[in-house]
């Protein structure tokens, strides 16, 4: 079976083998309720408390901290409209970076139905957030705000514990979108909650884990209201059943993600910077190269040049899936979505040039070697593609 170079982790990654061998025994022979009394029951009871002991370490927080959802989305939607409920008051302001993901972005649209308004906080040519509009931001007193830890598109890194601690003398709550920099770069809740950040999200199949398990990592002195209501489980904010094994699976991920960060990152590092050079040398566009990012994340465009149009990127990346390289234009939760990067165009990226946005995202299982076939074969799909935009130019003028 053909299976293409997976350059896609941002979007998700491989189940690593040792995770998967931990989850068999809980989707096999210890199938029992974690709200049972019998052994069955504490079988599940004790693999899950281990679970959150392990993603617990990995983030520098107490395991009572963290509360257990089905993946990143349900514990930004968990933080933003739980918190709303309790801090809703006449015109209040909650505030979020312009390059959130969907999942922070549309709840927070949500919370104008309930009267609330919204301040998007700009960012620069970089994806950095703003000082100076953070700043006024700061001035309309918001009473929640959202900065993403890393963006997905990007990989900029955020000083989110610096904001924080500015963010700290209006009381607002201050949560982060960890969910790309889980395994890639170090995370400390301790630190960060002593800065002023409140709450961090995150997501096991960004770490080699499963997917349909994640966290929000919560202060315990921060009240929230439930999306999900019933038997109480995770301190009365998640209720249902847990689905034991993709805890135990998110909590082996994060345990070997945090043993191999430093490893990891040095590799990608490796990786980034060699396809970086040879992208600027065929003519490409890298995004947000002056920012911190992380180690694994390229974007990039290649622009309109000699008269020819900017190489499309859902185009591109067609392209280079049928030559064997799985890569992706944006986001790949708003794939659906025929639009330009909003990332890109809140760094002020032209239309077109945002349109041609392509993200390469390794992983630890990618090789020197795989980068040098990418970018030969992407040189000649691009020559391609140069040369078909110049046959449709001139059949445009023929007619």
């Amino acid at each position: 079976m053909f299976a293409p170079v997976y350059f896609d982790h941002n979007a998700t990654t491989p189940l690593d083998a040792w995770v998967l061998e931990g989850m068999l025994p809980f989707l096999r022979e210890q199938y029992g309720n974690a709200s049972s009394r019998h052994e069955y029951g504490r079988a599940a009871r004790k693999a899950i408390d281990e679970a959150r002991q392990r993603v617990a370490f990995a983030v520098g927080a107490h395991p009572t901290e963290v509360i257990f959802t089905s993946g990143g989305s349900e514990a930004n939607n968990l933080f933003i409209k739980g918190a709303a409920a309790f801090r809703s008051v006449s015109a209040s302001t909650a505030a979020f970076s312009a390059v959130e993901h969907p999942c922070v972005r549309e709840p927070a649209r949500q919370l104008v139905r309930r009267g609330w308004r919204l301040r998007e906080i700009a960012v620069d040519r970089d994806c950095r957030v703003s000082s100076v509009d953070f700043s006024a931001a700061l001035g309309e007193k918001p009473a929640l705000i959202s900065i993403m830890f890393a963006n997905n598109e990007t990989g900029v890194v955020q000083d989110v514990a610096t904001l924080a601690a500015q963010a700290v003398p209006t009381g607002a709550w201050f949560h982060t979108d960890a969910v790309q920099a889980l395994g890639k770069c170090a995370i400390n809740f301790r630190a960060l909650n002593a800065a002023g950040v409140h709450a961090l999200s995150l997501s096991a199949h960004k770490i080699g884990g499963p997917k349909g398990a994640g966290a929000l990592v919560l202060d315990k002195r921060i009240e929230l209201q439930p999306l999900i209501a019933g038997g109480g489980h995770e301190r009365g904010l998640r209720s249902g059943t847990e689905n034991v094994a993709a805890i135990v699976g998110f909590g082996l991920a994060a345990e070997l993600a945090m043993t191999r960060l430093e490893a990891r990152a040095a590799k990608l590092l490796v990786l980034r910077t060699q396809l970086e050079t040879g992208l600027l040398a065929q003519g490409a566009t890298l995004f947000a190269t002056h920012a911190d990012r992380l180690p694994n994340t390229v974007y990039f465009a290649f622009p309109a040049t000699d008269g020819k149009a900017a190489v499309d990127g859902e185009t591109l990346v067609g392209r280079l899936d049928r030559a064997g390289f799985a890569v992706a234009a944006g986001a790949a939760c708003s794939s659906a979505n025929p639009q330009p990067s909003h990332v890109l165009l809140s760094m002020g990226v032209p239309d077109e040039l945002a349109r041609g946005a392509v993200r390469v995202s390794f992983g630890e299982g990618n090789t020197v070697g795989e980068v040098s076939r990418f970018l030969e074969i992407l040189a000649s799909v691009i020559q391609q593609l140069r040369g078909l935009t110049a046959i449709e130019a001139a059949g445009a003028l023929i007619h």
